[in-house]
């Protein structure tokens, strides 16, 4: 077996693989030898079918196999002696179309190889970490919306008209075409107006009733509805109002506290401080990695393999062309045209891409079971009821597995990065962190 090199421009590269026709007979017969003990063959003992017989039988079959280990197993030589990485998935083409059995395999293989990247100095590397403390103000704030999902309802003044966002008890039956239907009746049933409990048109109808008033309300069912025997029919719901109450905010102290799970209500605010820090922290963070990511940008130059930087760019000049029409959902448009800033930001983050990677893989930093299935988790969460098919569709698809990989180990690597540089905190407030992150979308 033979590899010669045809071509060898900046990162492009191209090899000539020449397989022997006596190389692939061999690997022929040893592939039948080693199934012999196996086969079965009317006239003859298990095993003890003749070579000759199961050549002419299996050989053709065999072939096949055996050129393609051949020809995957001289690439693979190549790579590991070369110290070759493909950009992407090699081209590989027989170029012998012509061939039978007994000649030669020929075979063209081009790639465009991943480039040297350079050693960076991490030491020098100054970073910026943004702080925000969360304020009494924001505390407060943050409580008193706790108090209001923890709301209760208070009788209203006798006589008082319901309004949007009230509790609303009462008994109904309800019919379609005059006979009463399953399901259809409830006693002191309480429904709070607005919430969208009942089907479209009912509690609309109930803003402004009052204590003590009976009040018809027709409806049609959707066509969507669950129950089949419902779908799209007109129906009436006898109602009677039996109380009116309106929404009281709870107190904020030591019980509304307890309603959390807190001990008291110190102990909640600290944990709203906390859980806003958090979040503050989050966004700050996303800002030191893109001055991270600018400084790195700086620091090296390297060749970048065309082919991923065409794809990278397309894929951004896509992306933008469907912010620019959001009506449009398919693919169904006229080719978009790469800009000038999609190829720049393109070259950008393939470079800034090789260079994490080979930063994290000489570090030997990797994602681990435990941080992977936590990621797919928090994505499976996305799709309540059909989380088990969500987890399977990630197992049988490799591609989306390396979509939720790629992301966990550049954050990994960022936080390698950062450990090694100079980082400085600056507490700003909350307004001049929003600033800075909505600067990161603008640049």
């Amino acid at each position: 077996m033979s590899v010669t090199e045809t071509q060898n421009d900046g990162l492009k590269r191209g090899y000539k693989i020449v397989v022997p026709a006596s190389d692939l007979d061999a690997k022929v017969n040893e592939k039948l030898a080693e199934a012999q003990p196996e086969v079965e063959m009317k006239g003859f003992r298990k095993g003890k079918v003749p070579m000759a017989l199961l050549k002419k039988q299996f050989g053709q079959r065999v072939l096949g196999e055996a050129m393609q280990e051949a020809v995957d197993g001289a690439m693979n030589d190549h790579f590991e002696k070369s110290g070759d990485r493909p950009a992407m998935q090699p081209e590989v083409k027989m170029t012998n179309e012509d061939w039978k059995e007994g000649d030669d395999v020929e075979v063209e293989m081009s790639y465009e190889a991943l480039p040297d990247i350079p050693e960076v100095d991490l030491s020098d590397l100054k970073l910026e970490r943004l702080v925000v403390k969360a304020s009494d103000e924001e505390v407060q704030e943050a409580l008193t919306n706790l108090a209001e999902n923890a709301q209760n309802f208070e009788k209203r003044k006798k006589g008082s008209k319901a309004k949007d966002g009230d509790q609303v008890v009462l008994d109904f039956v309800g019919r379609v075409d005059g006979e009463e239907f399953e399901g259809g009746a409830a006693d002191d049933f309480p429904l709070v107006l607005g919430s969208g409990q009942f089907i479209p048109g009912f509690e609309e109808q109930l803003v402004g009733v009052k204590e003590g008033e009976e009040k018809d309300v027709p409806v049609t069912f959707p066509e969507e509805y669950g129950a089949e025997a419902l779908a799209g029919k007109e129906a009436v719901f006898s109602c009677t109002i039996k109380e009116v109450k309106e929404p009281k905010a709870a107190e904020i102290d030591d019980d509304l506290a307890q309603k959390y799970g807190a001990e008291n209500l110190d102990a909640l605010k600290a944990q709203v401080s906390e859980r806003l820090e958090a979040e503050y922290a989050g966004a700050a963070r996303q800002v030191m990695k893109r001055g991270l990511l600018d400084a790195l940008d700086g620091k090296v130059s390297f060749d970048l393999p065309p082919s991923l930087v065409e794809a990278e760019a397309k894929q951004i000049a896509h992306q933008l062309w469907h912010e620019e029409n959001p009506d449009v959902e398919g693919h169904d448009h006229p080719e978009i045209e790469v800009s000038d800033d999609a190829q720049k930001l393109a070259e950008r983050r393939v470079r800034l891409g090789l260079l994490l990677a080979d930063i994290g893989q000489k570090a030997e930093v990797e994602v681990t079971d435990a941080e992977f299935t936590q990621a797919v988790m928090n994505q499976a969460r996305q799709y309540p009821g059909q989380e088990r098919q969500f987890f399977d569709f990630v197992q049988q698809n490799p591609q989306m597995r390396q979509q939720i990989q790629a992301p966990l180990f550049e954050d990994k690597v960022v936080d390698h990065i950062a450990e090694r540089a100079e980082v400085s905190e600056k507490e700003v407030s909350k307004e001049e962190l929003q600033t800075a992150v909505d600067k990161l979308d603008d640049e």
